[in-house]
């Protein structure tokens, strides 16, 4: 597996080929994505191989928005199929790497434990810092698909997310819930709920 070159690649293709309207779907995404994956990784004590395939998940896991918004997932992953074998990547590979990717589709749904590590890094925003910040590219995101208009509606769609989703792993769950559980509140101040 060419992890580095595959990279290189794929955020090169990204950078010059995804649509400029997407604000939050960017490179930057993909690249908090992999950082973050590091992280829980790190913690969650996986490495080697399992940390290959995972960090090559997190590359993929938006590439499908090159095509389409709509089920990106699913289409992450005939970008990754198409790809990877180039790079090195068997068949069983490539299927685990996919397994990760489809993971990520809201409502979260992981298997085992790397898919619940990169659906961990792919919201790990929702417990951090930087929260606003990128929650606002989303907004401006959606607003340009014509899913949102005000930014009441932004809060209220928001409020229902941040209460449904769930950390998985207990990084996450340690360095992000008590952040996340607090953003609620404070999304909900702005649309003068308790």
């Amino acid at each position: 597996m060419r992890y580095a070159e595959v990279k290189r690649f794929l955020l090169a293709k990204l950078k010059k080929e995804l649509p400029q309207h997407l604000s939050y779907h960017s490179v930057e995404h993909v690249k908090d994505v992999i950082n973050s994956c590091k992280q829980i990784a790190k913690h969650e004590n996986v490495k080697g191989l399992e940390l290959k395939l995972l960090l090559t998940a997190a590359l993929f896991h938006d590439s499908g928005f090159l095509v389409n918004s709509k089920n990106h997932e699913q289409l992450s992953c005939d970008i990754a199929r198409q790809y990877l074998p180039l790079y090195d990547y068997d068949n069983e590979q490539i299927e685990r790497i996919c397994g990760m990717i489809m993971a990520t589709k809201v409502p979260q749904k992981p298997h085992n434990h790397l898919e619940e590590i990169i659906c961990d890094a792919d919201l790990d925003y929702l417990g951090r810092e930087d929260f606003f910040t990128i929650g606002d590219k989303l907004f401006d995101e959606l607003c340009v698909y014509g899913i949102l208009n005000t930014e009441d509606e932004w809060n209220e769609l928001q409020v229902k997310f941040l209460e449904a989703h769930n950390y998985f792993t207990k990084t996450a769950i340690q360095l992000r819930k008590d952040k996340k559980d607090k953003h609620i509140k404070m999304v909900k101040s702005k649309l003068g709920k308790k």
